[in-house]
């Protein structure tokens, strides 16, 4: 089968990808046995819901769809984009390898100032800020290979520089901001004035209808006076310029009262802000994270990005892309970590050979190894995406995100078990005492974070699931929705019969194809790709039908599924690399090298699928539960005594 991609639809505008907008998760989701708190926040993220007219390979997996055609050939990085980016990369490697001591950032928890010029200087600030507004106007794909080298040799500097551009100033105003707003900001923050993001607040973390700063308009309407204190505001106390999200007057849609959270553009030298404390925390000791307060901060009204109310719109379409930043770094850690273990294991000896050659560690090693080049294909097709333009890849960044974070925390967490004592011991000590200073126990502490920030594991697969289910809240959310008469509800039953008979008895059928040109070796993997994906599909179905709304709350049981869809689109991406690699005669990999790379790859993706198959059918996720309502009611309090509190 051949496939061509020039018949893919085109995206001209940052608009187009908006054009169909949920107006509220009363469309498709019953919400009347809902709280009224639970009501509130599901209407503030449904409404910041962008529904596109561009597929998303990883969503249709989960509807049992395997279209090759929009990942297929693997999209790698044009020789015109690689000559782009190697100047500036070059010289990047340079800085990091010779003028950046992670040690020392460590231990003083400062970032030396000539390092951060030397980079505002080279461009680092501005990696994709177009070149009309003062930035070096690089693909995706080269400020992930950016990434993938600041993340292996500073977790503190990575997250300076991710921050500031990924989601500080200059993703928003990419992507929603007024032409005057890009001519005023970008010039500025691309040559090196540190940007930021202001979302999380002591009460509020996923839950933006907690929110309470506010932003109130004045009488003239040309300012809004803003209230409030930030919590976690990462580069805050090095900021000159931060994108602010604040609760602005209520609207009044369809006759109901709307909750609004709009986007700011604040100037950090405004009277009123105030940098309340910097935050310090287990690993990355130079992160410049703080609370920020606003008393009465008067903000121009055209300082607003995206429009009152679009606030939360603009928050998650910046952590879309914003989110491939960490998987890259996660990337380039991994390799790191191998480098070390390979190192290690290699000259350590214990009975009488290296350690490297016994089966419990050298299956660490195989782990490290497969898992940092998944991670890095998955994270290459993903950017490869985004640069072409005409995608969806809300859940392939997500994706990225929750893969790639925890399979770094794993490699972290072998690195320190392979090298044992000196995995647990401070570069500081090791260097003391003659040997080689490696910074896994550093390494660790930075590591941590990344299953946290930009959306934690678990808000991760939430979203996720919930991607999952739209087709299907679009087709039956009619018959489940208690707020409607029988009438209506017994309608939107007949009408989806009429999708889920033909899409069930489909589901027995293979649906798409394997090029005839792909690496023969490789074609297994993508024959169980797409019949698994329709098992996948098949086995969400049943759950919705057993147990109807209450499917939402079976947190665990989404979260198998989740993982499946995730682990589907990660053996494909990295067997689409493989055999992109191999056609074009990869320097950096002999071919059987590679096969055997990939096939190990496959084989361990395809272990945990089956799995979280397994669980789906066979678990006491509901005795734990009611264990933790009872611990949580004040049961079981045997279980606290002996210790000191």
């Amino acid at each position: 089968m051949s496939t061509d991609l020039k018949d893919a639809p085109t995206r001209k505008t940052h608009g187009a990808l908006e054009q169909s907008v949920q107006t509220g998760a009363a469309d498709v989701i019953d919400t009347s046995k809902m709280s009224k708190e639970q009501a509130a926040a599901l209407e503030l993220t449904e409404a910041a819901r962008a529904v596109t007219n561009y597929r998303s390979f990883a969503g249709d997996l989960f509807m049992g769809r395997f279209d090759l055609a929009q990942v297929y050939p693997f999209p790698e990085q044009s020789a015109a984009d690689v000559e782009a980016g190697k100047p500036f990369l070059t010289e990047l490697e340079r800085i990091l390898k010779h003028e950046v001591n992670g040690d020392e950032i460590d231990a003083t928890g400062e970032i030396p100032q000539e390092l951060v010029d030397k980079l505002a200087q080279l461009g680092a600030f501005g990696i994709k800020i177009p070149k009309e507004y003062g930035g070096l106007g690089l693909s995706q794909t080269n400020y992930a290979r950016a990434a993938m080298l600041m993340g292996c040799v500073d977790g503190s500097l990575t997250a300076l520089v991710s921050a500031h551009q990924s989601i500080g100033v200059p993703q928003p105003l990419k992507l929603f901001g007024t032409e005057e707003q890009k001519k005023k900001y970008l010039p500025r923050v691309a040559k090196g004035e540190i940007s930021a993001f202001a979302l999380t607040e002591a009460g509020v973390g996923s839950d933006p209808a907690k929110m309470t700063t506010r932003a109130e308009p004045t009488p003239d309407g040309k300012h809004f006076i803003l209230n409030g204190e930030k919590l976690w505001c990462t580069n805050g106390t090095k900021a000159g310029v931060i994108v602010v999200m604040a609760r602005t007057p209520d609207k009044v849609v369809k006759g109901k009262s709307r909750s609004q959270i709009s986007a700011f553009i604040v100037e950090m030298n405004t009277p009123g802000v105030e940098i309340v404390t910097r935050c310090h925390f287990m690993g990355l000791k130079a992160l410049y994270n703080g609370v920020v307060r606003f008393t009465n901060v008067k903000v121009p009204a055209e300082n607003i990005v995206g429009g009152e109310g679009r606030g939360l719109k603009v928050a998650l379409t910046t952590l879309n892309t914003g989110r491939l930043t960490i998987p890259a770094g996660c990337a380039g850690f991994m390799k790191l970590c191998l480098s070390y273990v390979r190192e290690w294991s290699a000259e350590r000896t214990q009975w009488g050979q290296p350690v490297g050659k016994h089966a419990a560690i050298a299956d660490k090693i195989a782990r490290i190894a497969a898992n940092a080049f998944v991670c890095e294909s998955m994270v290459l097709l993903t950017c490869a995406l985004v640069d072409r333009d005409n995608a969806d890849i809300r859940l392939e960044a997500a994706m990225c995100k929750m893969w790639g974070s925890e399979a770094a925390w794993r490699a972290i967490d072998e690195t320190m078990q392979i090298r044992g004592g000196r995995g647990y011991e401070t570069a500081q000590s090791l260097r003391a005492r003659g040997e080689k200073p490696i910074p896994v126990e550093r390494m660790m502490r930075d590591c941590r974070i990344n299953m946290i920030f930009e959306g934690s594991s678990e808000i991760m697969r939430l979203f996720l699931a919930r991607e999952a289910l739209d087709p299907h809240l679009k087709v039956a959310g009619g018959v489940l929705d208690s707020r409607q008469p029988m009438a209506k509800r017994l309608g939107a039953a007949m009408k989806a019969g009429g999708f889920y008979v033909p899409w069930y008895l489909g589901l027995s059928f293979p649906s798409g194809g394997i090029p005839s040109d792909f690496t023969s070796e490789l074609k297994g993997a993508l024959r169980y790709v797409e019949k698994t994906s329709r098992k996948l599909a098949r086995t969400l179905f049943h759950a919705m039908a057993k147990a109807g709304p209450k499917l939402e709350r079976q947190q665990l049981a989404l979260g198998r599924i989740v993982d499946i869809g995730t682990d589907l689109f990660a053996i494909t991406a990295t067997v689409l690399r493989a055999d992109a690699m191999l056609k074009r005669g990869a320097k950096e990999y002999g071919r059987e090298e590679l096969l055997h790379l990939v096939t190990f790859a496959v084989a361990d993706a395809k272990a945990r699928i089956a799995h979280n198959f397994t669980n789906l059918k066979r678990n006491h996720d509901n005795q734990g539960y009611k264990l933790a309502l009872e611990i949580l009611d004040g049961k079981h309090s045997g279980l606290e005594t002996g210790i000191v509190k």
